[in-house]
């Protein structure tokens, strides 16, 4: 198993996100000593404050499970703290809550970015290089990275449609009730939508939900669900949902491209791009979409390499972490393996 020093936390990975936190402690030799997980942060709609609460508390699940042999001397959860959180968008955002990161004092240094670095880290190669290329999350919303070899980056936004952001689970459950209280009404194409979705809610009418929305009976936040039923329903051939699912496939295509561009990355020639899919909608591999995002990336970037990764995003935080604290590359294939997550290129 080691020496106790090496099983003690070199790196304590936050993945911060709108539907669950997942925390992980790891060992400098990618041991991965404790997990836990926990609800999800939004500090848009709770404050910072609220957010560092349920940051600590996952924090504090981990540390438990940990042997008191193991644990850091000098009273630091671990050497470093690397947190990869949703809706620190903003370079002010991402300092605010670094701040926050920071003064819970669970190690003497830390970093904080948006939760897109995590799916790039976690999908490409290990060693020394640099970790450069293009990742896009479709899970609860929709964003985007890339990183070019010399460090350049290229961001969005993601502010949602005032930022030109569409997409992500929460916006296609619009697009399923949009389309279903129209078919049900008439104004709209029939769709088999409008079935799946009574059923889904257990009603008789798919205006019953949009009245449940309206009085605050039905969480928006429920339509977030909805994203497997419309991709069963593509699947199936439905032209309505087939629609949505082509212009996802546009959406996501055009995200990777434009970083692409902004970057110039798709003009050189022999350069293999990687372009990293993760997020709850894209790991479900629909055909239909997963189709419309490798022809639309060959044709822009014949070079670009699409990858789809299912495995926790707090595996790439750690990934993160480990390159900051300076382990050799055997730390990150056992983070992996713990993990599950195949080595890229393998």
């Amino acid at each position: 198993m080691g020496d106790l020093i090496a099983l003690r936390p070199a790196v304590l990975a936050i993945d911060g996100g709108n539907s669950k936190t997942d925390v992980a402690l790891v060992a400098e030799d990618g041991t991965l000593l404790a997990s836990a997980r926990g609800p999800g942060i939004n500090a848009h709609v709770t404050g910072i404050d609220q957010t560092a609460l349920i940051l600590d508390a996952v924090v504090k699940q981990a540390v438990s499970q940990l042997d008191r042999r193991h644990r850091v001397p000098s009273g630091w959860v671990a050497r470093h703290t690397v947190a990869c959180l949703a809706n620190a968008d903003l370079p002010e955002e991402e300092a605010e809550h670094a701040a926050a990161v920071q003064a819970q004092g669970w190690s003497a240094t830390s970093t904080v970015v948006n939760d897109t670095f995590a799916i790039l880290r976690a999908g490409v190669a290990d060693g020394d290089a640099a970790h450069w290329g293009v990742a896009v999350v479709c899970g609860a919303g929709i964003n985007a990275v890339g990183v070019a070899p010399d460090g350049r980056v290229a961001r969005y936004l993601a502010l949602g449609t005032i930022s030109g952001d569409w997409g992500g689970g929460h916006g296609l459950g619009r697009e399923v009730l949009w389309h279903a209280v129209r078919a049900e009404d008439g104004r709209g194409r029939d769709t088999v939508l409008t079935s799946y979705l009574t059923s889904h809610f257990g009603v008789e009418r798919v205006e019953e939900v949009t009245i449940g929305i309206h009085q605050g009976k039905i969480p928006g936040d429920d339509l977030t669900g909805l994203a497997p039923m419309l991709l069963r329903a593509a699947g199936e051939g439905d032209p309505v949902a087939v629609s949505v699912v082509s212009r996802l496939a546009d959406e996501i295509s055009v995200m990777a491209i434009a970083a692409m561009r902004r970057l110039g990355l798709t003009g050189q020639a022999g350069l293999a791009i990687p372009v990293i899919l993760g997020g709850g909608v894209m790991t479900a591999r629909n055909p239909l979409l997963m189709s419309g995002i490798t022809r639309q990336l060959t044709e822009a970037a014949p070079a670009a390499e699409v990858r789809v990764i299912d495995v926790p995003p707090v595996a790439g935080a750690a990934l993160l972490g480990l390159d900051q604290v300076g382990v050799p590359p055997a730390a990150a294939a056992r983070l992996r393996a713990a993990y599950g997550i195949a080595r890229p290129g393998a």
